[in-house]
């Protein structure tokens, strides 16, 4: 039996009715190995970000369920589908979402906050998820004196708040350039070394055969590895 962290069970989803029906996602079956590191690709309107969404927890499906770590996230309301997420899954986003007035600690002791972490402890965690991504020298730094890969390095940082199994990524290097693209790369693979499930969407090829576990979807459904 496969030890799957996350696990997709005939999943649909469906926007709009009648003439305006889309379905973006058609019976779909998935299942993610816990420690893996693995790339959604597939063409663009095909369901990548829909998928991303249900697995996450971010949205619902029309039919079928999502278990992660075991868990039937479909079947809890809104609070503890909220808890669940916060336990389980750090997100991070093509566009990093910081704070502009604040510096990159003080936006990773923000998530600290958010996560209950007691305030005697913030600065010390925050400056080590810091280090973790190789961004020690940039605590006092605002996102407007950071290159494209070092924000995104610290949205990371943030998303390791909750130090989460799983890492769920939407084109975290869609907008950065090749250099600061390998900089965010290397972080992900050593994480992912290190024992995170790290879960990357993304368009490009070059990002994606990179990964040890592939998941090509295409019409709302994986196709069938060759």
């Amino acid at each position: 039996m496969s030890d799957a962290i996350i696990r997709a069970n005939r999943l649909t989803k469906e926007y709009g009715r009648g003439a305006t029906l889309t379905r973006a996602l058609r019976g779909l079956d998935l299942e993610i190995p816990r420690g893996s590191f693995t790339c959604i690709i597939g063409p663009s309107g095909h369901g990548k970000s829909t998928l991303m969404h249900l697995i996450g927890g971010l949205d619902r499906p029309t039919s079928g369920s999502v278990f992660i770590d075991g868990q039937e996230m479909s079947r809890l309301g809104s609070r503890e589908m909220a808890a669940l997420r916060a336990r389980k899954i750090g997100f991070v986003f093509q566009f990093f979402n910081l704070l502009q007035s604040l510096t990159a600690a003080e936006n990773v002791e923000m998530a600290l906050m958010l996560a209950g972490v007691p305030e005697a402890q913030q600065k010390t965690r925050a400056r080590e998820l810091l280090a973790l991504v190789g961004l020690e020298e940039k605590n006092a730094a605002k996102p407007g004196q950071l290159s494209g890969g070092q924000q995104q390095r610290v949205a990371i940082a943030r998303a390791l708040a909750n130090d989460p199994p799983v890492l769920l990524m939407d084109e975290p290097t869609g907008n950065l350039d090749s250099a600061a693209e390998e900089e965010v790369m290397a972080v992900l693979e050593r994480l992912n070394r290190e024992g995170k499930t790290v879960i990357l969407v993304t368009h490009s090829s070059e990002i994606a055969a990179r990964a040890g576990n592939l998941v090509r979807v295409r019409d709302g459904q994986v196709e069938p590895a060759h």
